[in-house]
């Protein structure tokens, strides 16, 4: 008897609820409910289709499951940037495969959110720096805090200021999506305004970057959440007590024209949980 609550559901809003119970009643040439202040309530002949639905819904679900032999596994597609896969998703998705047997993962890495079809994929991790994405629904999951790091020896274990680590060499990620940081923009936001390194070394591919930082071949930018496993276990350090973030950060993310199913719901759960216990660690 809630719209609202209808659409939370089902992934609807509760003006799209309310537009197809119109057109099903415009369908049937029968009001369905009675709109009253702040209230809904049944009218005789939806209270009738209700119950009559409800039944043929129930008889659908028995047959359905009678007529399984085995269990069918699901799909679940995820979308996620290569070092959110590499770093993040991997070490962790074997717990997500273990709870759940009967769902069959397949994972495409995008760099760029906004070549990512939502046809393509059921769930999505993805960088942003605004909540404005049409066609897709957002659940924030750890905001943006970007740092620079190394091997432990490239530095010698000290931790310097901005302005003092331009003499070294830095990893530049060509060809990085607009919102994403670049090392330009990091020395900016830390009171460094010209951006003149002593020498770089550039590849499109962040994970790649991560593994030159890792055998001390330079500076990398790394993004909280992301990198921590590196720092963890002690094979990156951060170069500079300094960070710097443009807001935003990682959101979940889920097509809005359809239902999650599922799969996708568990999962959802699933990575809020890890961030949880990223959090109680």
């Amino acid at each position: 008897m809630s719209f609202t609550r209808a659409g939370e559901e089902l992934h609807l809003s509760p003006s799209a609820v309310s537009r197809q119970i119109s057109q099903l009643e415009e369908f049937l040439g029968r009001r369905l409910f009675a709109r009253e202040h702040n209230a809904l309530r049944l009218t005789p002949a939806g209270e009738n289709y209700s119950t009559d639905v409800r039944r043929i819904l129930e008889l659908s679900s028995s047959a359905t499951a009678s007529i399984m032999a085995r269990v069918v596994k699901s799909r679940l597609t995820i979308s996620c940037t290569a070092g959110l896969s590499t770093f993040w998703l991997a070490p962790r998705i074997g717990s997500f495969i273990a709870a759940n047997p009967d769902v069959e993962i397949r994972i495409i890495v995008r760099d760029h959110f906004g070549v990512v079809s939502p046809a393509e994929y059921d769930v999505g991790i993805f960088h942003l720096h605004t909540t404005q994405t049409p066609g897709t629904r957002l659940h924030q999951i750890f905001e943006e805090c970007v740092f620079a790091v190394c091997s432990p020896e490239y530095l010698e274990g000290k931790r310097l200021q901005p302005s003092e680590l331009l003499s070294s060499t830095f990893l530049v990620l060509e060809d990085a999506e607009r919102n994403w940081m670049s090392w330009n923009s990091w020395f900016e936001l830390n009171g460094v305004a010209r951006f003149a390194p002593a020498s770089t070394i550039i590849v499109n591919s962040y994970p790649v970057i991560v593994q030159l930082a890792v055998q001390g071949k330079g500076l990398a930018l790394g993004w909280r959440n992301v990198i921590d496993p590196l720092l963890q276990s002690g094979a990156l350090v951060k170069a500079s007590d300094a960070s710097a973030s443009f807001g935003g950060g990682y959101f979940l993310t889920w097509p809005a024209d359809r239902a999650q199913s599922p799969a996708a719901r568990r999962f959802h759960q699933w990575v809020l949980d890890q961030m949880e216990i990223r959090e109680e660690a």
